[in-house]
């Protein structure tokens, strides 16, 4: 493709997009199966100019606005050029001559355009907070009144591309192994700060599916945060350990390795394709303790026979996703105050269902990769308003445990929160939270063995 192809089409692309109905990532991979001809580099630069304007929607928009020009693709694609790459007005008319696959010529007000931007930065002193930082109005309101002196800097860092995390699967090897698999397809990578497990691609674009590595099983993509998450489950080989919102399974994969396929290891969902996609993974890192379970809903009655049944209960919330804007760029465009009221009354019903299923003893483990105070800790303090049987666990107690690093938390904070500004991970929120009493051990290991024996799959 030339250069102002390309431009086309991420004009088209970004026309796609910017109707925020349905997750960017979703019409990304059907834009590019219909379109099976489009090159590595060519995909890059395209995807690269998308991307760019999702991420700096609401300033192209103010900047648009400015001039008196709508804020369609065509027309942002444009002001992303200038604004954000330095184009010259002539630079972009020259792309724009409708040859062959360029895009068509400019039309004089969209020239017009272009000269009263030529010179302009994205960023300008009158813009409002919320614009440059990129959030809607109704949010910043939460983000300055959680981080104070600290919110540009949390959400700036939002603003960033996100790099690629690898966990090692311990089944098939450890960090040295992945590093030297990896290198010799020329993936380089450094070891984590924090995750004993993770490295950090050094080319966040490399082909990671594509390597012997990852197709055998020995390395898993995951965010290092995520991996903490985990971790901290303290899922210990012969324990029975349930992942309630299980997803396409990357906690529940890390949690599989750790328990190096000894006990039982239940996942669980309300959405099949999630569960077929899982199911793929989990063959390839060569786990065979994991049960899949298709739910109703939250309040299937297949789980009252669990009852009191998991030494372990994660509940990785169906969240904002606040904390991942910098791979969804779009989805803080597509959060409305409504739907996170919906959230946060839906992440109370899914944690009394779970409730239920922890032993005495047991731990429940709440985890949202949000940001928002809402979804997070209020959430857990309601939790614990309504059942004084439960007991906060201090994430700084269970640390030394699991990583050698510092720990990335607050120790005064029962609760652990991780952000891209001040660890370099996704956004994350944890809390252990602990059933008074105690589990016979001696039953827990006779029902992990009659699991066993029944199969491993539901």
């Amino acid at each position: 493709m030339t250069p102002a192809a390309r431009i086309q089409a991420a004009v088209d692309l970004t026309e796609a997009l910017l109707p925020l109905e349905r997750p960017a990532d979703q019409i990304v991979a059907a834009f590019l199966r219909q379109r099976r001809y489009i090159g590595g580099g060519d995909r890059r630069r395209i995807l690269e100019l998308s991307y760019g304007v999702l991420r700096a929607r609401a300033k192209l928009t103010w900047w648009l606005n400015s001039v008196g020009v709508d804020a369609s693709a065509r027309a942002m694609v444009t002001a992303y050029l200038v604004l954000a790459e330095g184009w010259s007005a002539d630079q972009v008319a020259g792309s724009f001559d409708g040859q062959g696959f360029n895009p068509t010529r400019l039309e004089a007000g969209k020239r017009q355009m272009l000269q009263a931007l030529s010179g302009k930065s994205l960023i300008d002193p009158a813009q409002s907070d919320a614009v440059r930082l990129e959030v809607p109005d109704w949010l910043w309101t939460h983000f300055a009144a959680l981080y104070g002196d600290s919110a540009e800097t949390e959400l700036s860092a939002l603003l960033a591309e996100a790099p690629t995390d690898l966990r090692v699967n311990l089944m098939k090897g450890d960090r040295a192994a992945a590093l030297a698999a990896l290198a010799k397809e020329e993936i380089l990578c450094d070891e984590g700060s924090l995750s004993p497990l993770a490295l950090k691609i050094r080319d966040g674009r490399a082909p990671i599916a594509a390597t012997k590595a990852f197709r055998n099983g020995l390395v898993e993509v995951q965010d290092e945060g995520s991996q903490l998450i985990a971790l901290l489950v303290d899922a210990k080989p012969g324990l029975r350990v349930c992942d309630f919102c299980a997803g396409a399974g990357g906690k529940t994969l890390a949690l599989g390795a750790v328990m190096q396929n000894k006990g039982q290891l239940l996942a669980l969902d309300v959405m099949k394709g999630r569960l077929d996609r899982a199911q793929v993974r989990i063959r390839r890192a060569d786990l065979h303790n994991i049960e899949r379970h298709l739910l109703r809903d939250h309040r299937d009655p297949w789980l009252k026979r669990r009852k009191a049944k998991f030494d372990r209960v994660l509940v990785d919330a169906p969240c904002s996703g606040s904390g991942a804007w910098r791979r969804n760029p779009d989805a803080r465009w597509r959060l409305g105050e409504e739907e996170l009221r919906r959230l946060v009354g839906l992440q109370a019903e899914i944690l009394e269902s779970a409730q239920r299923l922890v032993k005495p003893g047991g731990r429940l483990i709440y985890a949202t990769c949000s940001l928002l105070a809402e979804e997070n800790g209020r959430q857990v303090e309601a939790f614990l308003a309504n059942h004084p049987e439960f007991a906060p666990l201090p994430a700084v107690n269970l640390w030394s445990d699991i990583s050698g690093a510092p720990y990335p938390g607050d120790p005064a904070e029962a609760a652990l929160t991780l952000t891209p500004a001040r660890h370099g991970t996704d956004g994350f929120f944890m809390a252990v939270l602990e059933r008074a009493g105690e589990s016979d051990a001696r039953d827990d290991a006779e029902d992990s063995d009659k699991q066993d024996r029944r199969g491993k799959e539901v």
